[in-house]
């Protein structure tokens, strides 16, 4: 019988080849936020946040949503995925001095339907 390796990785780094963008849309609000991704927390995958932006104040560490993810290979289709906030941070003096860095961790695939 032969033994077949399983990555057990809690979160693997290639969204970031798979992924350019992320939308969040947000039931109450009429705003829809769109955020490239970005590999440079050292949490993981994350966006950057304007301070002054709606969104911050409607995102609580551990919210899980279904957001929006455009692919980088555009002959894919766009997904719905099961993502949790992870980790909300700001930037005080690095690269990204001021911003917020949110941080996302993909649970599960919803494939392409929103409705889950």
């Amino acid at each position: 019988m032969e033994d077949h390796l399983i990555e057990r990785r809690s979160e693997p780094r290639s969204i970031i080849d798979q992924y350019y963008s992320v939308e969040f849309s947000i039931s109450e609000s009429t705003f829809v936020y769109q955020f490239k991704i970005w590999d440079i927390s050292p949490k993981g995958t994350c966006v950057l946040v304007k301070e002054d932006s709606g969104l911050l104040n409607r995102l609580k560490v551990g919210d899980i949503m279904n957001l929006k993810y455009y692919t980088t290979d555009s002959s894919r289709p766009i997904e719905y995925l099961e993502t949790e906030i992870r980790h909300i941070a700001k930037d005080e003096k690095g690269r990204f001095k001021g911003l917020y860095l949110v941080g996302l961790s993909i649970l599960d695939d919803l494939s392409s339907n929103p409705s889950g």
